[in-house]
């Protein structure tokens, strides 16, 4: 917190008198009397003041007031520019022109209201955090064009980082839920060089932070993770043409204008958030995203095998959700990722028709299965354990699995041995598969058959009975769509069957069993209920 009002020291001796006008009104006619002329700066004072006020509009007003005062002030020049002394050492040296120790004071102020803007950005009402943060970036902006350091050559960029550090250290809050307000941060990161440097910020933050501990910091993570996912980065480099503060060297040369340094230092910070120890939610979270968000603007995403790897192998949906990444990394990257099809299945548990990201699983899958170069061994062990997996799951699953099944089987040739085995007549009843062996090369799927899609035909459900009675007759070579069954629902199912219209039920039936009948019979009748 800046210093009281007491604390600071006034330029000259007289003070400014009390007013009994509204807060709003002294505090605006005391800007203008700061901006007019220098022999009323001691105003600042009770500008700054009102800034701890106990009342939200108050404060606001103060903020706004900062705002309009501090960037006339940048934009004048009327802030000291360099290494600033103490502020008691101005004043008593006299080595310093009247028009130096003004601006040295005027710089101390100006950092005495960064201070206090830094701080409201926790304040307990939003609306005075969103307009600290918005005073924030615009000073951030003022003082890039009229910046406060000193250069020595005209190749400088000139960039306020430390004051973007510091606001971003207040969003990384490890107290606060901040979440509300780095969403209304996204409207900064739009900036190519806003959304770089505060990139490198958060790496440094997240390695200060996490060193110290080696357990999770949920609410300090949970921060970190809505910042760094309300980045969008660019996908090429002709799209890097926002800038908050433009440079005047040469604009190539910048990093923050070149997009495989944005890269890097997206990559570098992912990878160092990602290799701590996360809250249990959290890997859920960044597994949704990673393979469109993530993976995409990484120039070395083949890093990301040992987060992969280390979230496949939690198990539940966790590993259903990695499959997605690991998914980009072999196909699009070349990556040998031994015993996948063995983890893959031994991810078909009763469970997985019950997750919320079934879908997405299937889909995945599929992918997976649509090689025709796989052993076939492989392929009829995945078919063989879906069919078993069928006899307990629900009508909306059934619909989406027996169709799944049919493709990999219409797929793979040689898989219709399970559906049409001569010798199976002359075989036992006991079969050879084996569901608890987890290894899909010693489950035997070869040599058992699809006896369960068989016993599907006499589901209680219409709709199963009749797909799994597909395999009376020989398959088809058009493989059925599975898009529009990856996320049936049971509701749908019951939706869709109170809306089918009836066709005309029988009421009484007799057939004649003559041709002609004799003398005195009646014909057979049929009613029907229209």
């Amino acid at each position: 917190m800046a210093p009281s009002r007491d604390r600071n020291v006034r330029l000259g001796e007289s003070d400014q008198g009390k007013s009994k006008k509204s807060p709003k009104t002294e505090i605006n006619s005391k800007v203008d009397l700061v901006l007019e002329s220098r022999k009323h700066a001691n105003a600042v004072f009770d500008i700054l003041e009102y800034l701890q006020a106990e009342k939200e509009d108050e404060v606001v007003c103060a903020v706004n007031a900062c705002n309009k005062m501090f960037c006339a002030l940048l934009e004048r020049g009327d802030l000291f520019i360099g290494q600033l002394p103490k502020e008691e050492e101005t004043l008593v040296t006299a080595n310093y022109s009247a028009e130096e120790k003004y601006k040295m004071w005027m710089r101390h102020r100006y950092n005495s209201c960064v201070e206090q803007l830094q701080d409201l950005m926790i304040h307990e009402a939003y609306r005075v955090r969103e307009c600290a943060l918005c005073t924030l970036m615009k000073l951030v902006e003022k003082e890039g064009k009229a910046p406060l350091i000193a250069v020595d050559w005209d190749e400088h960029y000139n960039f306020p980082r430390e004051h973007l550090k510091s606001v971003v250290e207040r969003l990384l809050s490890k107290e606060e839920d901040m979440s509300l307000l780095i969403s209304r941060f996204q409207e900064f990161l739009d900036f190519e060089d806003v959304r770089y440097y505060v990139m490198g910020f958060v790496t440094e933050n997240v390695a200060k932070v996490m060193q110290k501990t080696k357990e999770a910091v949920p609410l300090y993570q949970n921060n970190v993770f809505t910042l760094m996912t309300n980045i969008t980065m660019p996908s090429q480099q002709t799209d890097l043409v926002n800038f908050l503060v433009k440079q005047e060297a040469k604009h190539e040369d910048w990093k923050a204008a070149k997009l495989k340094d944005h890269r890097r230092v997206f990559e570098r910070m992912w990878l160092g958030f990602l290799k701590y120890k996360l809250p249990s939610g959290m890997y859920k979270k960044v597994l949704v995203i990673l393979h469109d968000s993530i993976l995409p603007h990484m120039s070395k995403p083949a890093l990301m095998i040992d987060f992969l790897t280390a979230a496949y192998d939690v198990g539940g949906a966790i590993s259903l959700l990695a499959l997605n990444g690991l998914f980009v990394l072999i196909h699009e990257h070349n990556l040998d990722y031994p015993d996948f099809y063995k983890k893959l299945y031994s991810l078909l548990e009763p469970s997985i028709f019950h997750v919320k990201y079934r879908a997405r699983f299937f889909h995945l899958a599929n992918l997976f299965l649509s090689s025709s170069h796989l052993p076939v061994y492989l392929v009829a062990a995945f078919v063989k354990r879906l069919s078993r997996l069928a006899l307990t799951a629900p009508p909306a699953a059934l619909l989406m699995i027996i169709p799944f099944i049919c493709n990999l089987i219409r797929r793979h040739p040689s898989c219709r041995v399970l559906i049409h085995r001569p010798s199976a007549a002359e075989a036992t009843c006991e079969d050879p598969y084996v569901m608890e062996e987890t290894d899909p090369v010693l489950c035997h799927a070869m040599e058992s058959s699809l006896w369960e899609l068989q016993t599907l035909q006499k589901h209680y459900h219409p709709d199963v009975a009749k797909a799994a009675a597909v395999i009376n007759k020989p398959l088809s070579e058009l493989e059925d769509d599975l898009n529009e069954v990856l996320e049936l629902s049971a509701y749908e199912i019951f939706e869709r069957d109170l809306k089918a219209k009836a066709g005309p039920v029988p009421l009484e039936f007799e057939p004649a069993k003559e041709l002609l009948n004799r003398p005195g019979e009646v014909v057979g009748q049929h009613f029907t209920l229209e």
